[in-house]
């Protein structure tokens, strides 16, 4: 912990990445908990809630190729402030979503509201090594995600609270949480020349903008690395079972444990107690793993997390069933911190922003598939056995992982050249 504050003392920039990544995120949780919460009540059905986040995901697949293009060719700063303030206004239009048979609204401003978040999210990952220096990026990255699941916990325990009180309350709180993340990316500084725009290698690069060409240009330097394929088919891997996850929390907390908006708030808040832990720890183990070791550890948390999984599907205690929940998110978030602190450091700064929007939508594209073999299979199966296939389907990705690592198919990739929090070049 005391890295983060020291990070976080010393790089302005970081800092306020920061301060408007807690609200912003804390809004989102609100926002996730409401809308799901207001959905049951409107129609006690699981299919809604799979809707809900298709809908969702739709356009994060559809505009994933589009924010990468975007993000490598114009102002990564820019393009993330208009990405916050264009979800500031599309928030608000929950709101309208609250009186009865007015469900097919939460599919609509479900879809426009994630349409912009590509933009934003591929984009702070895209900048990140821009203002971090190399001594910095791996505690950076680990901030980045430990923060996410600290706002997971703290927005869904609040969440619950507020949409207990009135569901207006929480998307208007969404709302201004966009909009204050606008005011702390605006604050961000860069001294060289490119700023928070990369610099084109020729002339004509600049002139001619060709989103279809450049988008598979992005493609084959990520099929190239075998390092950044391979975490990229991770992230697909975990998805296969991650997409059910994501209706599973709130069928359990509902309709499994008979708990209500409370109850889908303590499950969502557990995991994110575990993604906390897990991410903390990360941040201590990555500074002392060889790259042989950070391999054989993807390996084994993979099989944790999936095993943990079927275990939280299949507990009658409430209070068990949280416990391995908390585990699994161990796993899991131990697992991103080193995958993305591996992708920061060695993805050239040119391809950032399509590679990372490349893995994000291909990530919610099989959630998206997953979410609708659940959503389907919910009619004929318990959520309990849906469950315990989805974390089967997750730990098969450890068996991807460890094939490709014990045939010799995981070399060390050639870092990219580092840039200091000033937007300089250093040396590597």
């Amino acid at each position: 912990m005391s890295e983060f504050f020291l990070l976080l003392r010393r790089n302005r920039n970081c800092r306020y990445v920061w301060l408007g990544q807690i609200v912003s995120e804390i809004g989102d949780h609100f926002n996730n908990i409401a809308v799901f919460a207001l959905a049951m009540a409107l129609t006690h059905s699981g299919l809604v809630v799979t809707g809900i986040l298709l809908a969702r995901a739709v356009p994060a697949v559809a505009m994933g190729p589009i924010a990468g293009v975007l993000l490598d060719r114009f102002d990564r700063k820019r393009i993330m402030i208009a990405s916050d303030l264009t979800r500031s206004l599309l928030a608000l239009g929950f709101i309208w979503c609250v009186a009865p048979h007015r469900t097919w609204a939460l599919y609509a401003c479900s879809a426009l509201l994630m349409s912009a978040s590509p933009f934003f999210t591929a984009g702070r990952s895209a900048i990140l090594p821009t203002i971090a220096s190399p001594e910095e990026i791996h505690t950076a990255n680990s901030l980045t995600q430990t923060t996410q699941w600290t706002t997971l916990v703290i927005g869904t325990f609040l969440g619950a609270t507020v949409v207990a009180v009135g569901y207006g309350w929480a998307f208007i709180f969404n709302a201004l949480s966009f909009v204050v993340s606008a005011a702390c990316i605006l604050q961000l500084r860069a001294t060289g020349k490119s700023g928070f725009r990369v610099a084109r290698r020729h002339e004509a690069e600049a002139e001619v903008l060709q989103p279809w060409h450049e988008y598979r240009e992005g493609l084959r330097y990520l099929r190239s690395v075998p390092l950044l394929f391979a975490v990229a088919l991770l992230s697909v891997g975990w998805a296969t079972g991650g997409g059910a996850a994501q209706i599973l929390f709130t069928l359990f907390g509902e309709v499994v444990f008979n708990r209500g908006a409370a109850g889908i708030g303590v499950v969502w808040g557990c995991a994110g107690l575990g993604l906390l832990s897990g991410g903390i720890f990360a941040t201590w183990l990555g500074r002392r793993l060889s790259y042989s070791a950070y391999k054989l550890t993807v390996f084994i948390d993979y099989l944790v997390h999936g095993a943990t999984y079927v275990l939280f599907s299949r507990m009658h205690r409430f209070g068990l069933a949280l416990l391995f929940i908390l585990v699994s998110r161990v796993a899991m978030a131990v697992n991103s911190v080193l995958n993305y602190s591996y992708l920061l450091r060695a993805v050239e700064n040119r391809y950032r922003g399509r590679v990372f929007a490349t893995i994000e939508t291909l990530t919610w594209a099989m959630m998206m598939v997953s979410m609708m073999g659940a959503g389907i299979a919910s009619s004929h199966y318990s959520p309990r056995t849906i469950g315990t296939v989805a974390g089967l389907l997750s730990s098969t990705t450890a068996v991807f992982w460890g094939w490709a690592n014990w045939t010799g198919r995981l070399p060390l990739p050639k870092m990219a050249e580092p840039e200091t929090a000033k937007g300089k070049r250093v040396s590597a």
